[in-house]
């Protein structure tokens, strides 16, 4: 049985990472309305990570023998100044994800409660590779600078990330 503050942090998380699902598939569409496809792909594959990790936590909360609360999800923002901006706001928003998953390992060691810090291990993990995915991006967009030839090459590259 899980504690009352943490199964709140528990499932508000849902409605974060649903919510970033929806965020990238917003950035999806940017990009394929820029024709910038590869960033597209990119996006999508992101999107379906993060509905990924939404039902990760959804389960853990049925698997500990407790009910799920599903939120309204908040609509994302759908137009950025250039891919150097929305990759920024990837940058941030991973960063804001890493400090809630932070939060609610604070308050699962507070409450003494080791599954849901076990649990979590692997969520804290995948955010060092995601801030540390999204920063290389960001550096490699300032690197293509007003490069069209750059860019393009970048596209292509993040094309080819697998969908798993």
């Amino acid at each position: 049985m899980l504690k009352q503050n943490v199964l709140t942090l528990l499932n508000d998380q849902v409605n974060h990472e649903l919510y970033s699902a929806y965020l990238y598939l917003s950035m999806a569409a940017y990009f394929q309305d820029k024709n910038m496809n590869g960033f597209a792909h990119w996006m999508k594959a992101q999107s379906g990570e993060e509905q990924e990790h939404g039902l990760k936590f959804f389960e853990y909360i049925f698997d500990r023998g407790e009910k799920v609360t599903l939120q309204a999800i908040t609509a994302p923002p759908a137009d950025w100044a250039n891919p150097l901006d929305l990759f920024e706001q990837v940058l941030r928003h991973e960063q804001k994800v890493t400090s809630l998953i932070h939060s609610i390992y604070a308050a699962a060691v507070k409450e003494n409660d080791y599954p849901t810090q076990v649990m979590l291990h692997w969520f804290i993990d995948e955010q060092v590779e995601e801030e540390k995915n999204a920063a290389e991006i960001v550096e490699y967009i300032k690197m293509a600078g007003d490069a069209p030839g750059a860019l393009m090459m970048l596209d292509r590259q993040l094309g080819a990330r697998a969908s798993d």
